[in-house]
């Protein structure tokens, strides 16, 4: 087979998981509100994820925060992972995070291409014990996984790619803070 094959052979796959099921259309839509409901009580947007999840979580935290003017966090310093993670455990670091940041009427989005990253679980077992509004997961890989089990509203990708999970999550996600932008939400 040759590169140019692959490549869009590679792409087409991409293109296909874009759009998503109506399921998914649905759950867009809730958060699409939710966020709503947070800028208009005054709460946080609280996103986290894991290497390229991480960036994808900078990006949306940005977006929501300046396009969408809603306040929104994403806890991508070195020096607090580094800290939490040394003094509670890299497993823990998210779990602490929510602890000390997230009050009851927020939302947090919690993004693991696999659903299996143990930080991740552990946020969203604190984040059920501080009844926190609304937990969103984003996942791919396999469709029950331990973190998509665990989320009020989940946006799971199918797939075992992980570039591929991570795009479908980033333009899902920047779609939602689209919607509102073009709705003119104040």
């Amino acid at each position: 087979m040759s590169d140019k094959f692959n490549v869009k052979k590679y792409l087409k796959t991409l293109n296909t998981k874009i759009i998503p099921d109506e399921k998914v259309f649905d759950n867009l839509i809730k958060i699409k509100n939710l966020i709503i409901k947070v800028k208009k009580n005054n709460s946080k947007v609280l996103i986290f994820g894991n290497g390229g999840s991480a960036a994808i979580a900078s990006h949306v935290s940005v977006d929501l925060t300046k396009n969408v003017k809603v306040k929104a966090m994403n806890f991508n310093e070195a020096d607090l992972i580094t800290c939490f993670s040394n003094d509670y455990g890299y497993e823990k670091w998210i779990e602490k995070t929510i602890e000390f940041y997230a009050d009851k009427k927020d939302i947090i989005i919690l993004i693991s291409s696999s659903g299996k990253s143990k930080n991740m679980i552990n946020a969203c077992k604190v984040a059920r014990r501080k009844k926190i509004e609304k937990i969103i997961t984003l996942t791919g890989n396999k469709q029950n996984n331990p973190l998509s089990k665990l989320g009020d509203i989940n946006l799971w990708v199918d797939s075992n790619i992980y570039n591929h999970i991570e795009n479908i999550h980033q333009i899902w996600l920047l779609s939602v803070c689209d919607l509102i932008k073009l709705n003119k939400v104040k």
